[in-house]
């Protein structure tokens, strides 16, 4: 196997996409702008044997700033960027299933060489579908995400849509609500302060609130891959929506909808318009996403609501030196004024970068 780690400057990373079918979080861009927000590094790990190809991207952490004291030597560790990234294979590599498992045995030995002490991957729900032999003690299920078979034909698009969404798009249509896809560039202010208002009304962590200059990057180094749908009603924007285009997925990323026409609930007629908007450009598939945590909660219930179709997101955890884990763990334990196996058990990975809520 020839095994090379490369940056995002490498000519090489769009090289191999180029033989791939990646969706927007493979990109270096996409990493880039994520190593921006994470204070980390963006990098790749390809695995070539023969001809199949196994293309990992990460953002490499230092793990030195997660405690007060002095660390006794330099540890990092590697984690997925926002969203569904996960790994690639080439066709050749997916109908060997014994690579994968060789793969991820070298990437293991690689990581370990560069003082890496474990790895943690969102494996992407449509492009990492099936690959039963990682379902073992690294790879855990944790629920379900909705998407729209765009293959379908339109009539059996609007068929699978639950008929209290369908009234409410029915409704908004009738209200005079209108859907229109718009470059984020031209709406980057109204944009951030509906989705900001969003985000304080559900509460969400600090880490989903991005800034205007995340917004703007977003938008310069996405281009044509990124797109803004509106819905506006007597010229003011009831509620917006980001959404990526890539190798026929399309991604919903982030959106909102103002307080104020909650009870309208225009992002129904934004995703039924969406949807229709990616089959006509010749997608395949139209991925929602699924509840906060990937649980059955409300949000789950609102996306399953336009469409009959769902897949397994799960995540590779990778512990790659067993000793520097288990240091690192101690050390978070002591902090938290808890044991160590107490730590291990809260499904946390990695358990050294568990921070209690408040």
């Amino acid at each position: 196997m020839n095994v090379q780690v490369i940056d995002i400057n490498n000519p090489l990373w769009l090289k191999i996409l180029a033989q791939l079918r990646y969706d927007i979080y493979h990109l270096p861009e996409y990493l880039y702008l994520e190593s921006k927000i994470t204070r980390s590094i963006p990098e790749a790990i390809l695995i070539l044997d023969a001809e199949k190809i196994f293309f990992l991207p990460y953002l490499l952490r230092r793990c030195d700033d997660l405690f007060s004291e002095d660390l006794s030597t330099d540890f990092f560790d590697i984690a997925s960027p926002y969203g569904y990234p996960g790994f690639l294979l080439n066709e050749a590599a997916a109908a060997a299933p014994e690579f994968l498992i060789l793969a991820i045995d070298k990437l293991k030995e690689v990581l370990n060489s560069k003082q890496i002490c474990s790895g943690f991957f969102r494996l992407h729900p449509i492009l990492n579908q099936k690959n039963e032999q990682l379902k073992n003690n690294i790879c855990k299920v944790h629920g379900m995400t909705v998407a729209v078979d765009l293959t379908l034909d339109c009539q059996q698009i609007w068929h699978q849509t639950r008929p209290s969404h369908r009234n409410k798009i029915n409704r908004c249509q009738r209200s005079g609500f209108t859907a229109k896809m718009m470059p984020l560039s031209e709406y980057i202010n109204e944009f951030q302060e509906i989705y900001k208002e969003t985000m304080k009304r559900v509460g969400s962590r600090k880490f989903y609130s991005f800034n205007k200059e995340y917004f703007e990057d977003l938008a310069n180094l996405l281009g044509n891959k990124l797109h803004l749908c509106v819905v506006e009603f007597n010229k003011q924007i009831a509620c917006a929506g980001l959404f990526t285009e890539c190798c026929g997925i399309v991604q919903y990323h982030l959106g909102g909808t103002k307080t104020s026409f909650l009870k309208d609930a225009p992002s129904k007629l934004m995703f039924n318009y969406v949807r229709f908007w990616a089959k006509e450009r010749g997608n395949q598939v139209f991925h929602l996403g699924g509840g906060l945590g990937c649980s059955r909660d409300s949000l789950y219930y609102f996306k399953a609501g336009f469409s009959k179709k769902s897949y397994t997101f799960s995540t590779l955890r990778l512990i790659i030196n067993e000793e520097k884990y288990r240091y690192l763990v101690n050390l978070r334990a002591k902090t938290l004024n808890i044991q160590a196996e107490e730590l291990l058990k809260l499904d946390f990975f990695p358990a050294y970068r568990f921070q209690e809520k408040g």
